[in-house]
């Protein structure tokens, strides 16, 4: 028997729910993964400014600006990928507690981290990104969920640029 407060998020949920003609299992597993993209984008985010705040060094004002530049490029993914979720019927994150637990990209949290190192960092985690959304493309073609497809097509093609410009920021040290 439903309590009442099952009752209630029942329907709140389906209050919530928007009409898609993808149907249920795809509005589910592409909100999902979006989901799970906006946690892996808000990490990103919030490690790209972290490393702006702190960077140090004889190309401070250089690396400083490049990695402000590349946080605001993250933040602009933040709403479209939400939206994205709620044009799909779906719902999306509610508490940093759950970006911690959805997010692929680790956080960094030293006291000190070299600025070569922290591009490099950025680097890979902009080339994981990269991945988490080839593999959500995928998945959208399964679906035949075209609109988020296309989406995640120019995420990509900005995300490869952010990782163009932190390997040349690092190329004199290889």
């Amino acid at each position: 028997m439903a309590t009442a407060d099952t009752k209630h998020k029942g329907a709140a949920s389906s209050n919530l729910t928007t009409p898609t003609d993808l149907g249920e299992e795809a509005r589910k597993t592409v909100s999902a993964g979006l989901t799970k993209l906006l946690a892996d984008v808000f990490t990103l985010f919030v490690k790209t400014k972290n490393f702006h705040w702190h960077v140090s060094g004889p190309h401070f004002r250089d690396y400083h600006l490049l990695l402000d530049d590349q946080a605001t490029l993250v933040f602009a993914m933040v709403d479209p990928v939400a939206e994205r979720v709620r044009k799909l019927g779906g719902t999306t994150l509610r508490s940093v507690g759950q970006i911690a637990s959805l997010r692929r990209i680790e956080d960094n949290d030293e006291s000190f981290v070299a600025p070569e190192a922290m591009l490099d960092e950025l680097r890979h985690d902009n080339e994981s990104l990269v991945k988490f959304m080839r593999e959500l493309h995928q998945l959208c073609d399964e679906k035949e969920d075209v609109a988020t497809a296309s989406l995640i097509e120019n995420w990509i093609d900005e995300t490869e640029e952010r990782v163009w410009f932190l390997f040349e920021a690092t190329r004199h040290t290889r």
